[in-house]
């Protein structure tokens, strides 16, 4: 998408603001009070408020290379800043961590990225490291590993969530539901993950909307 192109898109969302007046004008007015934390990754094809048909002021959206959170205590302040403001201000009563197939990230685990040119991008992966190595431990074939990778780097990713104390007394508590999901680029489809039955399902059928 090219500058110009943004800039006329702009133009376009001032005739769309006077059509929804009456949404923006309360949104700004009243406050946001989204119930649902939504982590994606910062892929351009991943666009949480279009794959889920939310307006204004429905989602908290983090997103960020690989929907990657750093487990508590690694020094990366910012996705717990968003976490705490998430459970404590609003406060969310859901998290999403929504991966998503042809993950950039994902395929940069086997790509062994530049330390001397590339040091944030090689640091941030690693948190995504250990669902690479279970996978690659489970005898899966190769045309079966990238989704498999994905899945897991969300499971992944929840653990690491449930490593800030917050999260885990308000899950604890029944106060906040964590959720895994990934969006599939080629066919639109988004499954979540059963933990009771330990199945990923894809959302809108009977057993898994």
């Amino acid at each position: 998408m090219s500058m110009a192109k943004i800039l006329t898109g702009i133009s376009r969302f001032r005739d769309d603001y006077q059509d929804k007046r009456d949404l923006f004008e309360r949104v700004a007015t009243r406050g946001q009070s989204p119930e649902v934390l939504f982590i994606g990754c910062s892929d351009s094809r991943v666009p949480p408020e279009i794959i889920t048909s939310a307006e204004p002021g429905d989602l908290f959206v983090l997103r960020v290379l690989g929907n990657i959170v750093p487990p508590y205590g690694t020094g990366e302040m910012a996705i717990g800043a968003v976490v705490e403001y998430a459970l404590l201000e609003l406060p969310v009563e859901h998290i999403i961590v929504c991966g998503h197939t042809d993950c950039g990230a994902i395929w940069a685990l086997d790509q062994h990225p530049d330390w001397i040119h590339a040091s944030h991008l090689a640091r941030w992966i690693e948190h995504a490291r250990p669902a690479q190595s279970k996978v690659e431990a489970s005898g899966l074939t190769d045309s079966e590993q990238h989704l498999a990778m994905v899945r897991e780097n969300v499971l992944l990713q929840l653990e690491h969530l449930r490593s800030y104390d917050l999260v885990r007394q308000r899950e604890r508590e029944g106060n906040v539901v964590l959720h895994g999901w990934v969006y599939h680029l080629e066919t639109g489809e988004v499954e979540a993950y059963s933990q009771r039955q330990d199945v990923w399902q894809a959302i809108g059928t009977e057993s898994g909307s």
